[in-house]
């Protein structure tokens, strides 16, 4: 009985160490796409135009208060950013907060998230409530967001 268990135990830690048979340890597509967002808005909030370029996959879109813009470039999208984040924070702005997410659509290389999010001022009063959806893709293995449809004022 003794030696059965020593294999069984010795399979057990086997399969432990290389993430199962099965490739039990793939990411979750929606839970990468999540975190492709936090990452977003950690770079937003902390105002760095490079990291929230680094944040996206490449052409980016925006659909945005009547209009259509795309990057090509981090270069490019970081370059836009400084002056956005200087918009922000001539309006008031001083960080976001998620509210709700919710992947409404997915598959192993894209995944929709609708969200809705918070702007705060540095006295951390809201400025607005607003909705949006995002598109996260994974491109050679790279997950960032490649679209964004917002409603917002600014």
């Amino acid at each position: 009985m003794k030696p059965l268990l020593n294999t069984t135990l010795l399979f057990l830690l086997v399969i432990g160490f290389s993430g199962g048979v099965s490739g039990q340890d793939a990411p979750n597509p929606n839970e990468v796409a999540i975190q492709a967002t936090d990452n977003f808005l950690k770079a937003f909030n902390a105002k760095d135009a490079v990291e929230w370029a680094a944040t996206l996959n490449y052409p980016h879109i925006r659909f945005s208060n009547g209009s259509v813009t795309t990057w090509d470039s981090e270069e490019e999208y970081a370059e836009m950013a400084k002056s956005r984040f200087i918009t922000l924070v001539s309006n008031g702005w001083s960080y976001s907060r998620w509210l709700k997410r919710e992947v409404t659509l997915s598959s192993e290389d894209k995944i929709h998230v609708a969200m809705e999010f918070e702007r705060f001022n540095a006295e951390d009063e809201s400025l607005g409530v607003y909705q949006a959806l995002y598109i996260v893709t994974n491109i050679n293995g790279d997950w960032g967001i490649q679209g964004i449809s917002t409603i917002t004022p600014y």
